[in-house]
């Protein structure tokens, strides 16, 4: 077998090994078009990160993948494990011939460790098992059922934790009687659960600087600015905490950046109440279907399973030092 970085001339059949071998894990089908976009024409990509096995026949048996931006969190230490795919069946010593040139890669470009990790800014849509006609935006991880994470754990590679990819159809969805009570409470001390209107309402900015969230303070008063609906708690007009934005994309699923409650005013169920209506809001704004991951160890996934979301896939996050 021989590796060589890949070329644009092999997209053809790299994306007929990936139609074949990586679907049968869940990973949606690529058109070549959309593999381009993925892999060749990202932001991040790195053309030395990207290798092809061929066999004998000179036919492509293999494909690997990787991240060594340095403008992407733990950047500057890690390179990231996009995907390795190769034909059933196939070795140990095929499956380390392409995990070899991405650690060289890595290596290379200075990286003291390769993760696979939800940081990787490559994402790989999934189908969800229950309802194939519905897809998540990104695999937070690799399965343990995948033939690379039995390779990669071989390697030496860590199982540092597990992802959960969760689900809620939206069709039959209505927020249940102890949320609703909850939510009268919160408005006996004065909170009340609404959307954003900024002809009503402040303090969007400061509520993401207590939060202290990197990403929530670039995309919530930036949706914010947009007029995308945003669910909030609100006490005298000031923002105290914000679920959302409420946007459906094109495919249904409804897209969300997080929820969060200043930490002066938790304790009131704010949170909860928050969630219930943003899903409700999911539901109004003609949403299929709400996907979703978090830690298998985060109690928050007790949060979700009660709202009667389901575990339909999990997914490891792997760690090696390189030296």
């Amino acid at each position: 077998m021989n590796v060589k970085v890949f070329q644009l001339s092999d997209c053809k059949e790299v994306v007929a090994l990936w139609n074949r071998e990586a679907v049968k894990y869940l990973y949606k089908p690529f058109s070549e078009s959309e593999f381009i976009a993925t892999f060749i024409e990202h932001e991040h990509v790195d053309h030395n990160c990207l290798f092809v096995a061929k066999n004998e026949l000179g036919e492509t048996i293999g494909f690997a993948a990787g991240v060594t931006s340095t403008k992407i969190p733990l950047g500057d230490v890690a390179g990231y494990i996009t995907t390795v795919i190769l034909n059933e069946g196939s070795t140990d010593e095929q499956y380390d011939a392409l995990i070899d040139a991405l650690e060289a890669r890595f290596i290379e470009a200075g990286k003291l460790q390769a993760d696979i990790l939800f940081f990787n800014p490559v994402k790989l849509i999934w189908n969800i098992p229950s309802a194939l006609e519905h897809e998540h935006n990104n695999a937070p991880g690799i399965s343990k059922k995948m033939p690379l994470y039995t390779q990669l754990i071989r390697r030496g590679y860590i199982d540092r934790a597990t992802q959960c990819g969760m689900y809620l159809p939206l069709k039959d969805y209505i927020i249940p009687q102890k949320v609703l009570s909850k939510e009268e409470k919160a408005k006996t001390l004065g909170y009340n659960v609404t959307l954003y209107d900024p002809s009503l309402h402040y303090g969007v900015n400061k509520l993401v600087e207590a939060l202290d969230n990197a990403a929530w303070k670039k995309e919530i008063p930036y949706h914010a600015e947009a007029g995308d609906p945003i669910v909030i708690a609100e006490k005298d007009g000031l923002v105290v905490g914000f679920a959302g934005p409420v946007i459906r994309q094109p495919n249904g699923r409804a897209f969300f950046c997080g929820i969060g409650v200043h930490p002066e005013h938790e304790g009131h169920g704010l949170g909860t109440v928050l969630f219930y209506r943003l899903l409700a809001a999911f539901k109004l704004a003609k949403c299929d279907y709400v996907s979703l991951f978090t830690g298998e160890t985060n109690p928050a996934i007790n949060i979700y399973l009660k709202a009667g979301f389901t575990i339909e896939h999990k997914f490891s996050i792997l760690r090696r030092e390189l030296v």
